[in-house]
C-alpha cells in the first residue's frame, strides 16, 4: 500500500529540492549511511595519507582501476599534485543501467607538504591501486627550535 505513494512523494521531494517525507529520509540514508557524518561528506578523490619520518615524506593515494599511465604527477614549491581520469568502462553489450554510482571523470588533487624536499629525488611506485609518491627532505627543511622571549 505503501508503495503506491511513492512516486507522489518522490515528485513532492524533487519539486522541493529536499526530503519530504520519511520515506526520502530512509532511502537516502540506505543508499549512503555514511552521509550523516559531516566529515565524509567533502572527501577529495583520491584518497591521500601523507607520512613524515626525519628523512623522507611518503604520500601513498588510492587510485582503483587506473593504470599509472593514467596518472600525471607534479611538485612545485613543496605542492605536490596528483592529475588523472578514470575513463567510463563500455560494455559491448547494451546494458539497462539501475543505478551509476562509481566515479568517473578527470580529477586534481593537490597537497602541501609538511617540510621541503629533494625536487629531483622523488620516486613514485603505483601497486594494487595504490599509488606511493617517496620524497626526500631537503636538509633546510629542518626544524628549527625557536625560543620564545618573555
Amino acid at each position: 500500500m505503501f508503495g503506491n505513494f511513492l512516486p507522489s512523494l518522490r515528485k513532492r521531494s524533487s519539486v522541493t529540492s529536499r526530503p519530504t517525507s520519511i520515506a526520502d529520509l530512509m532511502e537516502s540514508f540506505w543508499s549512503d549511511p555514511f552521509n550523516m557524518f559531516p566529515f565524509t561528506k567533502e572527501m577529495a578523490y583520491p584518497a591521500v595519507d601523507v607520512s613524515e619520518t626525519d628523512k623522507e615524506i611518503v604520500a601513498k593515494a588510492e587510485l582503483p582501476g587506473l593504470e599509472p599511465e593514467d596518472v600525471d604527477i607534479s611538485l612545485r614549491d613543496d605542492v605536490l599534485t596528483i592529475k588523472g581520469e578514470k575513463k567510463f568502462e563500455e560494455e559491448t553489450k547494451k546494458d539497462n543501467f539501475h543505478r551509476i554510482e562509481r566515479s568517473y571523470g578527470s580529477f586534481s588533487r593537490q597537497i602541501i607538504l609538511p617540510a621541503g624536499v629533494k625536487e629531483d629525488q622523488v620516486k613514485a611506485k603505483f601497486e594494487k591501486g595504490v599509488l606511493t609518491i617517496t620524497m626526500l627532505k631537503s636538509k633546510e627543511s629542518k626544524a628549527k627550535k625557536i625560543s620564545i622571549e618573555s
